[in-house]
């Protein structure tokens, strides 16, 4: 027994100064990570984590499958006769819908590691300083993806057929994917100036939900008052609609693709800055 602990009192013995010295100064200092490299490595940061906790992907599982059951079933009959033929109008509406309003948990995130203190340690590491919130993004890019498949899986059971084929439908989810990408730097620079995860919900519900509602997610704008009109027609979220229903049907509608694109183009050079600003002086 007392062999053991003098064998195991000499593995444990204390490194020498010179000894440690020596095994710092003899190794080169690694390369400083690339902005690409960098952000991939937070992108799979924010995987692992739905990986751990897997009640993470509820909403972009349960959640879109609920909207498509629920809207089909419940306006289907009277807004088009029948819930097969409002489901061809339907679906690429509520979709658009649903994964836009899943963008608001990225906010949540970034609020919920300031408050475990984990940005501390990272705004101390020598890499691109907005790798961070780019790997929020390319993570929740996923869970678009997603949902997307989801809310099409269910929707071709219900009777959906997207005439676009497989083409337009996978240029309609890209459409849709890269636009949420753009839009969730809103909810980054939320998650940096708000103090709760509750708060961050908060106002991030009150601005999704008169967007994605007052659009023509559900029903054609023609439909409405005037006043109306003008705000529906000119919303973000009517463009995109539009243009992820015209390419699922097998349309090219380059003038909706091009407000799409425009707005997203918009959202990330005016709240990319301030994220980043917000994000150097938190």
């Amino acid at each position: 027994m007392s062999t053991v602990t003098q064998t195991e009192s000499k593995d444990l013995a204390p490194v020498s100064a010179e000894s440690l010295a020596a095994l710092l100064v003899a190794k080169e200092r690694p390369p400083r990570p690339s902005a690409f490299s960098a952000s991939m490595t937070f992108g799979w940061r924010a995987i692992l984590k739905i990986k751990h906790v897997p009640e993470q992907l509820f909403d972009v599982t349960a959640f879109p499958i609920m909207m498509v059951l629920m809207y089909t079933y419940l306006f289907g009959g009277a807004l088009a006769g029948s819930p097969k033929e409002y489901i061809q109008f339907l679906l690429p509406g509520i979709l658009v819908m649903s994964v836009v309003m899943i963008t608001m948990y990225t906010g949540v995130s970034v609020n919920t590691d300031i408050e475990k203190g984990v940005f501390d340690r990272f705004r101390s590491l020598p890499i691109w300083r907005p790798s961070t919130m780019v790997g929020y993004l390319l993570g929740d890019a996923l869970r678009y993806t997603i949902a997307s498949i989801v809310m099409l899986t269910v929707g071709i059971i219900l009777g959906y057929r997207p005439d676009g084929g497989v083409a337009g439908v996978l240029a309609g989810i890209a459409l849709l994917v890269a636009f949420s990408f753009a839009f969730s730097w809103i909810w980054t620079m939320f998650g940096l100036m708000l103090r709760s995860e509750k708060s961050v919900m908060g106002v991030s519900m009150m601005v999704i939900f008169p967007l994605t509602f007052l659009s023509n997610v559900f029903v054609d704008p023609k439909t409405m008052p005037g006043w109306l009109q003008a705000f529906v027609n000119n919303s973000p979220i009517t463009h995109l609609a539009s243009a992820v229903r015209g390419l699922m049907a097998g349309d090219w509608p380059a003038d909706e693709i091009a407000w799409s694109v425009g707005w997203a183009a918009l959202f990330v050079l005016v709240f990319g800055p301030i994220t980043m600003r917000l994000y150097n002086r938190k």
